[in-house]
């Protein structure tokens, strides 16, 4: 029987959203397309109401003059003469035979590509996003949407090579209708960036006429992004005499500003000389520098990030199993697992908050809290002074490039690895520098100078929970209650463990759901569909209870197929209040397939199979390439008996899905319970042979081999399927009973052990 997709609860941010930021001018208020958000400031008790930046020059003029011209100031603007660094004089760009111009008309900048239909049309540039390295142009397009060119310009340097336009996808050829156009869901600015760019950012998104309203207090991101609304500061500026917390704000970083630092001078590293609160800043900057899906609208400087956002875990394919970054990350999640966050450093400690520019120049930004005498010398970093092996951040930090010409770097601070990267398959600092030599080598190289490594590292455990290794499942357990370990790294130890559960695992569960650790919580959370049903609610009632909104929704959701009237009385209270949470988060992004397809699971579940199947059907007709709305519709109605309109739908989706294994797997089941067996086998094979294809995958195709008296081919494809997943369950248990049923006790005995 076919098990329906679960969608990923975490949202991919696409590659379209620059969020780097160089010297221009401010722009003016922004133009009717978007609605502008004005607020008087409150009296009395009222709400606290943003008044915008420009309010707060006046006292703060310092903080001001720092934050024009910021990467914060700059992140969208008015396309105008002042704020356009691409070449509009009739400029023109080929990509796969497409010609693009820009060019201006009447005094407003125009780019002439091709549109939602394919057909090439004159578009206006609306607004301008970012500055440097590249600069973004924003479309209007009917119903309220921003999308965001697909065409960027290159505004580094002609030497650095740029001073050109380029295309963010040179080497796929992008179609009208493909899930990367410019026209489509992925570039679209309402739900990709905009709640980053701007303050106070409102959506209002209409699901019934898929049409936005989106308005802001701020085009840019202001000092209220940071700090909050600020009318409530305004009355005690009026009067400071009044006793009022935190001078009228919600949030107050002072605490962390004024953490003491003392050098240890044998260690050669300070240390806080007393401990000091800097989460709050952290998690400010986190609700955008961060890679995660927003759950619930309405966050304000100093707001819990669980309350509001579902973070990423070091999960495929965003990080590497060590950690490291793979994709765009927006370093929140690689800076939990960074010895500076345990040590208690926060984003200032390094950063200038309103200018964004670091503290100091090159090593000097290092030595606030590492003796150069110790660190920066060519006996620690093996390189000449001054030269770019000798730079802390290269071996650190190392960067990586996105959107063709961004280079980002790591903020896990982490140390090179190189005796890792054979086992994991991860990159390292030394052999991304030295390209003429092997890991091998610089393993070797850093093992003579240090000594070998002695600690066992996390991505270890992360990379066997991933590939199924023997031992992963005590490996697993072990991290996740390791509390010298980044949290963000147990967290995801958490998410991995329902692909293992024993009773061990799940008693261990139940304590992490019972605890008191938010991330680990949310790792649970974020995994409890992989919880067989008949335990599921041991882990997920707990959660219901766990004090972050997101945890609890997501813990209802999990909830939504068991019999709640069962449970007592205020367990029902507390689920129906979560789900009900959950169900209006999927509401708030409906304008996206991910979450039309878990409002449907919802009703599925609930045997509502007519809304269920509507709301599969809106989320197709949003994005036609949406491969779990097919696959879970097809259930849909292999579950009410309708198997011929479940093959219909799959060949149809297969012209139009570029992830087909899923599809041709669920299509293959579909003709087996057809009885056409000849045909489900060749669509299994193709699933089972895909890249990256799961263990079910291939454990289903070797069975069905197996059914076709093919026996030798079966056992042929498990023990390839072993080569990528050497402990799964399944494949062991095929490979016990088919040697079994072919006589060769030997083999089945040695498949038996490896289970065991």
């Amino acid at each position: 029987m076919p098990v329906a997709l679960p969608v990923l609860l975490v949202m991919l941010l696409i590659a379209g959203c620059d969020r780097h930021s160089g010297p221009a001018q401010k722009a003016p208020a922004s133009p009717g397309a978007i609605k502008e958000a004005t607020a008087e400031p409150p009296a009395g008790s009222s709400p606290a109401t943003y008044v915008g930046t420009r309010t707060c020059v006046g006292c703060h003029a310092e903080q001001f003059k720092r934050w024009q011209g910021s990467h914060h100031d700059l992140a969208m603007q008015e396309a105008n003469a002042d704020t356009v660094l691409g070449d509009f004089d009739n400029a023109e760009f080929n990509y796969y035979g497409a010609r693009s111009r820009f060019f201006t008309h009447n005094g407003r900048y125009m780019v002439r590509t091709d549109g939602p239909d394919g057909k090439t049309a004159d578009y206006p540039i609306a607004y301008t996003f970012g500055v440097h390295p590249l600069q973004q142009y924003l479309v209007a397009l009917p119903g309220g949407k921003l999308q965001a060119l697909g065409i960027a310009w290159d505004s580094r340097k002609t030497s650095e090579g740029g001073q050109r336009w380029f295309h963010l996808h040179p080497e796929e050829h992008i179609e009208a209708g493909d899930q990367l156009h410019w026209t489509g869901l992925n570039y679209n600015w309402n739900f990709i960036c905009a709640d980053c760019h701007s303050t106070n950012l409102q959506k209002n998104y209409d699901p019934a006429s898929h049409t936005y309203a989106t308005s802001w207090s701020e085009m840019d991101v202001g000092c209220e992004a940071c700090h909050g609304p600020a009318s409530r500061h305004l009355q005690w500026a009026a009067n400071p005499d009044r006793a009022v917390t935190r001078k009228g704000f919600a949030v107050s970083y002072r605490a962390g500003q004024q953490a003491a630092w003392v050098m240890d001078a044998a260690a050669g590293t300070a240390r806080l000389s007393a401990a000091a609160e800097t989460q709050t800043e952290i998690e400010t900057c986190a609700q955008c520098h961060s890679r995660r899906r927003t759950s619930f609208p309405g966050a304000r400087a100093g707001s819990e990030l669980l309350d509001h956002f579902s973070p990423a875990l070091l999960t495929e394919p965003l990080y590497h199993a060590d950690g490291q970054v793979r994709d765009e990350v927006y370093v929140y999640g690689s800076f939990l697992q960074s010895k500076m966050h345990a040590a208690g450093v926060s984003c200032s400690n390094c950063h200038e908050p309103h200018s964004l520019q670091l503290r100091a120049e090159g090593n000097a930004v290092c030595a606030q809290c590492h003796l150069p005498g110790k660190f920066d010398t060519a006996a620690h970093h093996f390189h000449p002074r001054g030269s770019e092996g000798a730079q802390c951040v290269n071996c650190h930090m190392p960067a990586k490039t996105y959107m063709q010409v961004d280079a980002r770097r790591d903020h896990s601070l982490r140390v090179p690895r190189p005796d890792l990267s054979e086992r994991l398959q991860t990159p390292n600092a030394c052999t991304g520098c030295h390209t003429d030599q092997s890991n091998r080598w610089a393993a070797r190289v850093l093992a003579e100078k240090f000594g070998p490594p002695t600690e066992t590292h996390f991505g270890e455990t992360l990379y066997a929970g991933r590939h199924g290794l023997p031992g992963a499942e005590r490996a697993l357990m072990a991290l996740a209650v390791d509390d010298t370990q980044p949290a963000i790294a147990r967290a995801t130890a958490v998410s991995l463990l329902p692909r293992y559960l024993s009773r061990q695992s799940a008693q261990l569960l139940q304590a992490i759901a019972q605890g008191n650790e938010p991330l680990l919580n949310l790792g649970l959370a974020q995994s409890l569909e992989s919880v067989p049903a008949p335990i599921r609610p041991a882990l997920a009632i707990p959660l219901l209870y766990e004090g972050k909104r997101v945890t609890e929704s997501l813990a209802a959701n999990a909830l939504a197929a068991h019999p709640v009237e069962q449970l007592p009385a205020r367990v029902q209270q507390q689920y129906s209040r979560a789900l009900a949470s959950y169900r209006e988060s999927e509401r708030f992004n409906s304008d996206r397939p991910e979450s039309l397809a878990n409002l449907a699971g919802i009703h599925a579940q609930w045997g509502d199979q007519r809304q269920a199947e509507l709301l599969y059907r809106q989320a197709i007709s949003l994005a036609p390439y949406f491969t779990p709305a097919y696959v879970n519709l097809a259930d849909l109605y292999r579950s009410s008996g309708r198997e011929s309109d479940a093959e219909s739908l799959l060949r149809e989706a297969l012209d139009r899905v570029p992830q087909k294994a899923p599809v041709q797997h669920a299509l293959g089941l579909s003709l087996v319970r057809q009885g056409q067996r000849g045909a489900a086998i060749e669509l299994l094979r193709q699933s089972a042979t895909a890249e990256a294809a799961p263990a079910r995958y291939i454990y289903v195709y070797a069975v069905a081999l197996n059914s076709a008296g093919r026996p030798e081919e079966a056992i042929a494809e498990l023990e390839r399927g072993l080569e990528h997943y050497p402990a799964d369950r399944q494949i062991l248990s095929a490979l016990v009973a088919m040697h079994r049923e072919a006589g060769d006790e030997t083999a089945a005995r040695k498949y038996l052990r490896a289970l065991q």
